[in-house]
C-alpha cells in the first residue's frame, strides 16, 4: 500500500495514504467545517498558501464537473481528508476527486484521523505543515515544516488577482438560485470589481442582482477606478494577510466618499484597514459554511458561509466614523462595519453562499439600493 506523510511545524505526523498528485506540498493546515462543496473550496483563490483539511468524514461521492469551479484551478496547496469515496455518484460529475487532483497536480492524503488533526489545530492554532509521498522520513519533513514560508506579513493576493480587465456577464442558473429572486427588470448599474482573488459565484450574484461587472485587477489605483465612472465599487474576497496588501485599502481609502463600495472578506479587511483600523490573525480561523452571525440592527442571526483566518480589530476603529454592523457569535469577532457618512459597508463573511447557505444574499439588494437610491 503507498504511504504518505503529513508533518506539522510543532512536530506532530500523521500517516496515511496518497491521493491526487504524487509529491510533496507545504502550507499553513487549516480545517473547513462544510458539508459539501469541496469544489468550490478547492478552487477559492482565498485558500493560495493553505493546506485545507475537511472535517467531514465522506468526502468525493458527487465527484467534480468544471462548471461548480469558483475559479480557474485550485488554489490550495494541498488536501486533507478522512475517507476518499470509491463510489462517485452524481449525473453532473465530469471526473473523479482523484482525477482532478491529479490533473491540477495538488498533493492530498487520506486516512489520516482528522478529528485528532482538527482538534490539535482548534487548541494549538493554525501549524505551517508539509504533506509527502516521496520524502517518508518524519524528522526531515518536520523540519521542513519549520522552515517553510509563514503566509503572515506575506502579499498573496498578487498570485491570484487578474492580470488585466474584463467584463464578467455570466448569472447563476435558473436551476441553482434557489431561494434567492430572480433577475428583476430593473436600470443596469455599472460596477467596478476591485480582484482580490474573486469567485465567480460573487460576480454571478453581482450580475444576478442588476449589476454590470468590470472586473480590475487588484493594483488598480482609485484614479485609474474613477476614471472608468463607474456608479459603485465592490471588494472580493481573497487570501492571506491584508496588512501587506497596502495598495488596495490605501486604494479604496482614496474612493471612500466619492463612489458607494462594498466588500467582503478580504474586502471587509481592507475595509477596516482603510478606515484606519488594524488587523490580527486569527488563532484557527472561520472557515465553513455554519458560522453565525447577528445583524445588530434587525438582531437577525444569519447562519453564513467564512473562509478567512485573519479578523478587524473593532477597537481599533474610529468610533465617531464607523458602525459596527456584525457580530461574529462564537468569539464576538467584527463580522460587517459601515462608515456613519458616506455609502461604504463591508462584510467579513461569502454572502454568495457557494458553498453554503442563502440567509445573506439581501447584502447584494442593500448595494443596489445603496447605488441606485443612495440608501445606506
Amino acid at each position: 500500500m503507498a504511504r504518505a506523510l503529513l508533518a506539522l511545524e510543532d512536530g506532530l505526523i500523521f500517516e496515511g495514504e496518497p491521493f491526487g498528485h504524487l509529491g510533496e506540498t507545504n502550507g499553513e493546515v487549516v480545517f473547513n467545517t462544510s458539508l459539501q462543496g469541496y469544489q468550490e473550496i478547492l478552487t477559492d483563490p482565498s485558500y493560495k498558501g493553505q493546506i485545507v483539511t475537511m472535517t467531514y468524514p465522506h468526502i468525493g461521492n458527487y465527484g467534480v464537473n468544471e462548471a461548480d469551479s469558483e475559479s480557474s484551478k485550485p488554489w490550495v496547496e494541498g488536501f486533507i481528508i478522512k475517507e476518499l469515496s470509491p463510489v462517485v455518484s452524481n449525473w453532473r460529475s465530469e471526473m473523479t476527486l482523484d482525477e482532478y487532483l491529479k490533473k491540477y497536480k495538488i498533493v492530498g492524503i487520506f486516512g489520516i484521523d482528522t478529528r485528532k488533526l482538527v482538534k490539535h489545530l482548534r487548541d494549538g492554532g493554525a501549524k505551517k505543515g508539509v504533506i509527502s509521498s516521496v520524502d517518508l522520513d518524519p524528522k526531515r519533513l518536520v523540519k521542513k515544516a519549520k522552515e517553510s514560508p509563514s503566509i503572515v506579513g506575506v502579499d498573496l493576493v498578487k498570485k491570484v488577482t487578474c492580470q488585466k480587465p474584463y467584463e464578467y456577464t455570466e448569472t447563476l442558473t435558473a436551476g441553482f438560485s434557489w431561494p434567492d429572486r430572480k433577475v428583476c427588470a430593473r436600470k443596469e448599474r455599472f460596477i467596478i470589481c476591485v480582484d482580490g482573488g474573486v469567485k465567480y459565484s460573487i460576480l454571478k450574484k453581482l450580475n444576478q442582482h442588476g449589476f454590470r461587472v468590470n472586473v480590475v485587477p487588484a493594483k488598480t489605483t482609485a484614479d485609474e477606478i474613477l476614471k472608468l465612472k463607474p456608479e459603485g465599487v465592490f471588494y472580493s474576497n481573497g487570501p492571506g494577510d491584508p496588512e501587506p496588501v497596502t495598495y488596495v485599502w490605501q486604494s479604496m481609502r482614496s474612493l471612500i466618499g466619492k463612489v458607494p463600495i462594498f466588500g467582503i472578506c478580504l474586502g471587509h479587511q481592507m475595509m477596516g484597514l482603510a478606515l484606519g483600523g488594524k488587523t490580527f490573525k486569527l488563532k484557527f480561523g472561520h472557515r465553513g459554511g455554519n458560522h453565525p452571525v447577528i445583524d445588530l440592527s434587525t438582531k437577525r442571526v444569519e447562519i453564513t458561509s467564512q473562509n478567512h483566518g485573519f479578523s478587524v480589530d473593532s477597537d481599533s476603529l474610529p468610533k465617531d466614523q464607523v458602525e459596527i454592523t456584525h457580530l461574529n457569535l462564537n468569539d464576538k469577532t467584527c463580522e460587517g462595519l459601515r462608515h456613519k457618512k458616506y455609502p461604504a459597508f463591508s462584510v467579513q463573511y461569502h454572502p454568495e453562499n457557494s458553498p453554503g447557505p442563502h440567509d445573506s444574499d439581501y447584502l447584494f439588494e442593500r448595494f443596489y439600493a445603496m447605488v441606485d437610491h443612495g440608501v445606506w
